[in-house]
């Protein structure tokens, strides 16, 4: 692609498409959305452009750009893209064209300022999953904090200031721990190279040995699981979800909860190994208490929106519990489940949405028997229900699959208890979807309730052919992470590895001189360090 900045465009256009959005009367509803969709998908076929051009046979960055921003303190636009990165970005401005079209009659009040605060949003979880400076990378994600506060507080439900409040107390809280490693890493990297720099490329060569790591891992993760979010700190998901307008929930579910997960595979992992080996059955454990008890709480739900939610903790406890098997069938299994899950629970609280503005209700109990009015709804429900428990021949079993596979190699245990996960899931959906949809129609108000239209059929075909093509035929997107995965768990493996030898040596050969990066022993052996 020459030397086209593509990640610019891809970064800033729903930005520059905001411009055209302050132009338009807010009583041009229509036009607002035409607007905001074309940018939208116009960034989606960019992202497809990107993936074209992609190289999935190397784990480098590529596409990178990396310009001077403030050179006084070492703060450079520095933006790329990876293995690890490229599906996500794909996920992202696919989502967002499905949330904006998913408006069309959702969000009747305040278009225009919902279309800016969708866009900005946008840009900002863009930026997030293509930054390779430290300081950018924090910009990025202060900057989508407070567009999906107002998406929540202003378009809402009734208790939506609530959860607005509850989404942004929590993630800013973890927001300035990190912000404090951050600095912390920044001036560590000078005191070793004598370098002002948040370039992370630079400081994944720095080591950083002790309790020190042990501080700042803590720091980050504490940061991610907060938005990912794990147990114990899940308990702004579920308010924000319900209290969240439709297409907030999708975003939401779809792309926001990743940043939690692919912060521990972008930082914690690379920079932090000996914690991470260290941490590693603690981590796995919470995980396996969020599979556990996010689907324990999924079947006791009156809510549907709320049952989903909550299973959006068990979801993202596999992928949490993929990343820390340390291998690369765990983790291409959870960065693919990522994108499986964004799919899947966007497609259900999109399907939610669509049976409430029929109803205005969510509860279970208000239903019944609706398959005999809608049984295109319904098809399309059980299909995407089905992908989410991860029957085979969707895309849910390959993630699962992948991340058990991956995790019964490094704990047996934790692989048996994670499988007993997916037989909850399978336990709650299913019995949801007996209730609501099978059985005789016993209210009269779901006797006149009318099927999907055209539109929303043609917003849910996109994501049936997901579930299918990724559940029978993967290759093509575990080709582009595969390189990325293989390196990292590579490296992780090394650095550890190279950290415990380098200690054996110390122990070993006391007294010692260190002299031109050489130990030599008491009898003049060299060990090179």
């Amino acid at each position: 692609m020459g030397t086209w900045p593509i990640l610019t465009w891809i970064i800033f256009l729903p930005i520059f498409g905001i411009l055209p959005l302050l132009l338009i009367g807010k009583n041009h509803k229509n036009a607002l959305r035409f607007t905001a969709l074309l940018v939208a998908t116009a960034n989606f076929v960019l992202s497809l452009i990107l993936v074209a051009g992609f190289d999935g046979s190397t784990a480098k960055y590529q596409f990178v750009e990396n310009i001077q921003w403030i050179s006084s303190l070492g703060i450079n636009y520095h933006v790329g893209v990876d293995g690890i990165s490229i599906l996500l970005i794909l996920l992202t401005t696919f989502i967002s064209v499905i949330s904006i079209a998913s408006t069309w009659t959702a969000i009747t009040e305040k278009v225009k300022g919902f279309m800016i605060s969708f866009l900005m949003l946008e840009a900002g979880m863009l930026g997030v999953f293509l930054s390779l400076d430290l300081f950018l990378f924090y910009v990025f994600w202060e900057v989508m904090l407070l567009p999906m506060y107002f998406l929540i507080g202003i378009w809402g439900g009734q208790r939506r200031i609530y959860a607005a409040i509850k989404f942004i107390l929590y993630t800013m809280v973890g927001s300035l721990l990190m912000l404090l490693a951050i600095l912390a890493l920044y001036f560590l990297n000078y005191q070793y190279t004598g370098l002002y720099t948040f370039d992370l490329t630079v400081i994944l060569d720095m080591p950083i040995m002790g309790s020190t790591q042990l501080w700042l891992f803590g720091a980050f993760a504490l940061a991610f699981a907060i938005k990912v979010p794990m147990f114990p700190f899940h308990t702004w998901l579920p308010d924000a979800h319900v209290q969240a307008p439709t297409a907030g929930s999708i975003i939401l579910a779809g792309v926001l909860l990743k940043m939690g997960t692919y912060g521990f595979v972008r930082f914690c992992l690379p920079l932090f190994p000996d914690a991470v080996f260290q941490f590693m059955p603690f981590i796995c454990i919470l995980a396996l208490i969020g599979i556990l008890y996010g689907g324990l709480v999924s079947a006791v739900q009156k809510d549907v929106k709320s049952l989903v939610a909550f299973s959006s903790v068990a979801h993202l406890g596999f992928v949490m519990l993929g990343i820390f098997a340390l291998n690369t069938q765990g983790l291409s299994g959870s960065i693919l489940q990522m994108v499986n899950h964004g799919i899947s629970t966007g497609a259900l609280f999109m399907l939610v949405g669509m049976i409430y503005e029929r109803r205005h209700t969510r509860l279970i109990e208000d239903f019944g028997g609706i398959a005999h009015v809608m049984p295109v709804f319904t098809v399309a429900f059980l299909i995407i229900a089905l992908s989410s428990i991860g029957l085979p021949g969707t895309n849910g079993f390959v993630g699962e699959f992948l991340i058990l596979l991956g995790m019964f190699k490094t704990n047996q245990v934790y692989a048996i208890l994670g499988t007993v996960g997916i037989i909850i899931a399978a336990v709650y959906m299913l019995w949801m979807i007996q209730r609501v949809f099978y059985g005789e129609v016993t209210n009269e108000k779901n006797k006149v309730l009318k099927d999907i239209n055209w539109r929303e059929k043609l917003l849910l075909l996109p994501l049936i052919v997901l579930v299918f093509w990724i559940g029978f035929y993967p290759k093509p997107f575990l080709k582009l992470i595969e390189p990325s995965v293989e390196n990292l768990v590579e490296t992780v493996k090394e650095k550890h590895h190279a950290s415990y030898l380098e200690l054996d040596i110390d122990m070993a050969t006391a007294p010692e001189v260190l002299e031109n990066n050489h130990l030599l022993t008491d009898n003049g052996q060299e060990v090179t360090k």
